[in-house]
């Protein structure tokens, strides 16, 4: 058969109820499931488990994506490939196992939350990023001058391929000296000079990064909301404004609640 195997112009087109699965797809060539809305949802998913997902999807290949999701929004327009939302405060999102971003990631906090290790079966520990307006990498360490006062400290044999615009701070350890960089990066190393013999300096160095995707994705630091976004805040409830006047707010009215929302239906009206 080359075209559907139902076809319905009025109504459901399928309607499926099952005391294990309501509805099955399968195909060898084509996608199992596919849908279509000019108004709604392609597809439509809910679940009333507490372990189950409205939504489930697996790759058994050994490749490819278990859900993918594709978005023809233009850049900075509002909306996403995938969205998550939760309205009861839980997490929008969450993933066990190691998660890649490529390109820039934009964010209202964050850090890492962990296992107390003073505490770990009752408490956690959290901590926030450090933040700069800069594509700024951090690299610190501890070295000791030699009889004549001085030191090198050695960096990565990427530093300078990977970073411009170096920074020093040092910081002697267990007595009063004075200390300075005499020579600055060359050759991914740089020199110390203490006015004592064998003094212990901590270090710390920053650069701004100059590979090439930095280098083509500047942070712009400061922007103008476009028109279409103005009035409409990331955090609208921490600057006294309601949740409707999010920049992502995805209210639900009752025309686009899920068909079966409200229980099992025997039959399609």
């Amino acid at each position: 058969m080359s075209g559907g195997g139902v076809v319905d112009g009025t109504g459901i087109g399928v309607f499926g109820v099952g005391a294990s699965t309501g509805v099955v797809g399968q195909s060898d060539l084509g996608d199992g499931v596919d849908g279509f809305s000019g108004q709604r949802n392609g597809v439509q998913g809910v679940s009333g488990s507490r372990v189950a997902s409205g939504v489930y999807g697996e790759n058994m290949s050994g490749g490819g994506f278990g859900v993918a999701g594709r978005s023809n929004v233009p850049p900075r327009g509002v909306g996403a490939a995938v969205f998550g939302d939760n309205i009861a405060g839980g997490l929008a999102g969450l993933f066990s196992g190691r998660v890649d971003v490529i390109g820039a990631l934009g964010k209202l906090g964050g850090g890492f939350r962990i296992d107390h290790p003073l505490d770990a079966p009752n408490s956690y520990l959290q901590h926030s990023f450090v933040e700069s307006p800069d594509m700024m990498n951090v690299y610190n360490g501890n070295v000791t001058t030699d009889d004549d006062g001085n030191a090198m400290v050695e960096l990565p044999s990427y530093f300078e391929a990977l970073n411009r615009d170096f920074r020093y701070q040092l910081t002697v350890i267990g007595q009063f000296a004075q200390a300075i960089v005499t020579e600055e990066v060359r050759d991914n190393r740089f020199g110390v000079r203490t006015d004592k013999p064998n003094v212990r300096v901590s270090w710390q160095v920053t650069g701004i990064r100059q590979d090439a995707w930095a280098n083509a994705h500047r942070v712009e630091v400061e922007q103008a909301k476009p028109d279409d976004e103005r009035g409409r805040y990331l955090a609208p409830e921490e600057h006294g404004q309601p949740a409707t006047a999010g920049l992502y707010y995805a209210g639900v009215t009752p025309t686009e609640r899920p068909l079966m929302s409200a229980g099992p239906r025997l039959r399609a009206e």
